[in-house]
């Protein structure tokens, strides 16, 4: 029987598109926070979701020279620190769970963390659509049906009563 004779291995390098590449693995209590190895001696954290765990987080990123965030939108408990890291001037990508999840291997919110900032580092996640805080203002006022029709009954009883009155 003959051997097959396997293709020699190329291996090319792949471009890092994000060399100052960070990753927050967003949780309800806890956010796990990455960033390349050799920007300091502890590359993986754990903080908070506090308002000071958050600004501590932000501080972090700035002290590691990071320029680009990633994180897995999870409910709402994204919200606070994207809006955090917005501010203070970070580029933020936002990016849906299932398109980073798909790879086995990846058990712990340590590994997920790490796996977000390398794939994040190399381009290969795609940002979700977020709009323009004046948009997102707008499109969150008629989720708020039973509130706009609590204002009109009042209003109507209102008028009502000075009608009555008069």
């Amino acid at each position: 029987m003959k051997q097959k004779r396997s293709k020699p291995k190329i291996y090319h390098k792949m471009p890092m598109v994000y060399p100052n590449a960070a990753a927050i693995d967003v949780g309800a209590t806890m956010h796990m926070a990455a960033v390349r190895a050799d920007r300091t001696s502890e590359p993986v954290r754990s903080f908070g979701t506090f308002t000071t765990d958050l600004h501590q987080l932000v501080d972090w990123f700035a002290e590691c020279g990071v320029e680009t965030v990633v994180m897995e939108s999870t409910s709402v408990y994204w919200i606070p620190i994207f809006e955090l890291l917005d501010a203070r001037g970070f580029i933020v990508f936002l990016v849906n769970a299932r398109d980073a999840k798909h790879v086995p291997g990846r058990k712990t919110d340590v590994s997920d963390a790490q796996w977000l900032q390398r794939l994040h580092s190399y381009g290969l996640l795609r940002a979700s659509f977020r709009p323009k805080d004046q948009i997102a203002e707008l499109r969150a006022q008629p989720r708020s049906p039973a509130r706009s029709a609590a204002d009109c009954l009042r209003a109507a009883l209102y008028a009502r009563g000075a009608a009555d009155c008069g």
